[in-house]
């Protein structure tokens, strides 16, 4: 508990608490809540930045509503709290909410920065959103942004999920950072997902180069049944007794998305726009 009177700490070192608190889990939710009880007792204003990081730390810490209302009573809002809220609906599953805050953050004249793209991105890939995610992808540049790996790799988890294999591959083609291993694991896994071993056998030499066995058994897991797939038996077998040697644990790499709380929805009707 924060203590009161003479020690009563300012707006900066209550909003560092509140920054730690996002990524503490349920002991962070315990102590944020408790550090937002003492902003409202202190009847101090939710300016830009004190807003923002309790929506943060709400968001992250999966309590959707409570961010909103924060978010609601602030009186101004910048892109951080616009990308707070949008990035923290995508990351549990609000995908329709999030959609629908980037075009009211959009209609509000606030442009967007890389995390808010990540989080749009994010969104139209739990929902399948195609022609939705190339739009937002050329947005980036559009907004004088540079595409960061992140977007990449949405880019190619979407596409690979929704069978269009060589849009994906021709994104990791062209890409300005090399492909890192959530990539080129979201790139097999469509591959194995609709059994296209020769597209998969264009990156797998390239993937086996760069990705080490210690590094992630989980994306040489998915080549080894990619070889099962293609017939290549031998290829098969080697990947097998390298992941015996080096006691890898099996299993393919998957999104990183938390599944969808049990808060009723649509949540952001309450924002007031």
């Amino acid at each position: 508990m924060l203590a009161t009177g003479s020690s009563t700490p300012d707006q900066v070192a209550v909003g560092s608490v509140l920054s730690g608190c996002a990524h503490m889990g349920s002991l962070g939710l315990l102590v944020g809540r408790s550090v937002h009880g003492f902003i409202a007792k202190n009847g101090w204003e939710l300016n830009v930045e004190l807003g923002t990081v309790l929506v943060d730390m709400f968001a992250k810490c999966r309590f959707m509503k409570n961010a909103c209302r924060i978010f609601a009573l602030m009186p101004e809002k910048n892109v951080m709290a616009w990308t707070a809220l949008i990035c923290g609906s995508a990351q549990h599953g609000f995908s329709k909410e999030a959609l629908s805050l980037f075009d009211m953050m959009q209609n509000a004249g606030v442009r967007p920065n890389e995390c808010t793209i990540t989080g749009i991105l994010s969104a139209c890939v739990h929902t399948g959103l195609v022609e939705k995610v190339r739009i937002y992808f050329k947005m980036i540049e559009e907004c004088g942004l540079e595409p960061g790996i992140q977007h990449y790799g949405c880019m190619v988890d979407l596409l690979g999920k929704a069978g269009l294999l060589e849009e994906a591959y021709q994104i990791i083609r062209t890409m300005r950072a090399a492909p890192n291993i959530v990539v080129w694991g979201s790139f097999l896994s469509a591959c194995r997902e609709h059994k296209q071993f020769d597209m998969a056998e264009k990156v797998i030499g390239q993937v086996l180069t760069t990705v080490k066995p210690e590094n992630d058994g989980g994306v040489y897991t998915i080549i080894s049944d990619l070889y099962v797939l293609g017939e290549k038996w031998d290829e098969a077998e080697r990947l097998r007794k390298l992941m015996a040697k080096e006691n890898l644990r099996k299993g393919s790499r998957g999104t990183s998305f938390q599944k969808p709380v049990t808060e009723s929805s649509p949540f952001y009707l309450s924002l007031g726009y």
